[in-house]
């Protein structure tokens, strides 16, 4: 039977509480758009925050009513799956930055008026983690049984872990980066290369102005898109097959691979915002934990259990991005599980219903409510 849920938005700060954030500005006011599934018990110690990626929103699960498709975690939350909503109480939030109900650079400046454009400060993983804080505290939650997150989602239960330990029983950390390679970062250079640099960006003022980088969006979708399947995984869905009977050489829409990066391009332009892009991928770009010599001194009297995940084919954040978080949590002491699974999909892995991930995330929830009962 299908779960429905509904999005909800709630106001953590005001213009007399504002967000401070890591660059110093003050932001206010801030809205964020929410979801839960599940109960939480009367100990209130059951409850599981869900960080979502860089092109995610607060809809993790289930079905809004009138609509047919389900949350992007699906296949994990829910009755019964990993994340089981008959035992937990999982909270997932669209995140600062974002354009899918939380306050973001197409919000409308102090509430009111034209959007932040490229006036919306820059972001820092810190100030994510302050939102999901004030969340947590706004539903009465002092404790998480666990934090879960993918690619920037498991960045930011890293950064949060690390930080406020008293608040994260268990951390999982799935296939996610401490510190972006250079080609890491070469990637999203190009991506915002494209954005900003089509004639309908107009300074970051498209709105106001009737008109969206449509072109220049769609291109960094795409672009990432190849990044987040393997070659094995490109191979398997598409080969060189054409696209239609009968090719006629040019510079068309040749081969299925071209279609279907086309059409992602396409069908992105209908939920995601240019400037969240530009501003969530500055996120990436410029976290490193480790840096500070001091990033595991909140854990060593506190630790956390941790559980980090990677996927063989994974070559965006593959495995030795994991194992360099791995070497920094033991060097800290921590009881930390890190499994590589195999998987034909690449760093799109962490979304699907792959057994043996599944399988992993599941007993590693068993376990972590048998010790918090």
């Amino acid at each position: 039977m299908p779960q429905f849920v509904d999005t909800q938005t709630v106001r953590l700060f005001d213009a007399e509480h504002p967000l401070r954030m890591a660059i110093g500005a003050d932001l206010a006011p801030v809205d964020v758009a929410y979801e839960t599934y599940g109960e939480l018990n009367a100990a209130k110690s059951n409850a599981v925050f869900i960080c979502h990626a860089l092109t995610g929103d607060a809809h993790a699960a289930g079905l809004h009513a009138g609509e047919t498709r389900p949350g992007w975690w699906d296949n994990m939350i829910g009755p019964g799956k990993p994340v089981d909503t008959d035992r937990l109480f999982v909270i997932s939030a669209n995140l600062l930055g974002g354009c899918q109900g939380t306050t973001g650079p197409a919000s409308p400046a102090g509430g009111v008026g034209a959007p932040y454009g490229l006036n919306f400060p820059i972001v820092m993983m810190s100030d994510l983690v302050a939102v999901h804080r004030a969340l947590m505290a706004k539903l009465g939650v002092e404790r998480l049984l666990a934090a879960i997150g993918g690619s920037l989602g498991g960045m930011q239960v890293l950064q949060w872990a690390l930080t406020y330990p008293r608040e994260v029983a268990n951390a999982i950390v799935i296939a996610a980066s401490s510190r972006l390679t250079a080609q890491n970062i070469a990637f999203s250079a190009v991506a915002r290369r494209a954005i900003m640099g089509d004639p309908g960006f107009r300074d970051g003022d498209y709105g106001p102005q009737g008109d969206n980088p449509d072109t220049g969006l769609a291109i960094a979708r795409m672009l990432a898109h190849i990044t987040y399947l393997s070659e094995d995984a490109l191979a398997e869905k598409f080969g060189r097959e054409p696209q239609a009977d009968e090719n006629h050489p040019g510079f068309g829409v040749d081969f299925a691979v071209e279609s279907y990066l086309n059409h992602q391009g396409e069908v992105f332009l209908e939920r995601f915002d240019a400037l969240s892009y530009l501003y969530l991928t500055r996120v990436m770009d410029y976290f490193d934990p480790f840096a500070d010599p001091h990033a595991t001194k909140a854990i060593l009297n506190n630790p956390v259990n941790w559980l980090l995940v990677s996927f063989d084919t994974d070559w965006r954040f593959g495995a030795s991005h994991s194992r360099r978080i791995l070497r920094h949590l033991e060097d800290a002491r921590q009881p930390v599980t890190y499994r590589n699974i195999p998987s034909t999909w690449g760093h799109d892995s962490f979304l699907l219903e792959v057994p043996r991930y599944h399988d992993t995330i599941r007993a590693f929830l068993r376990r972590a409510s048998e010790v918090a009962k």
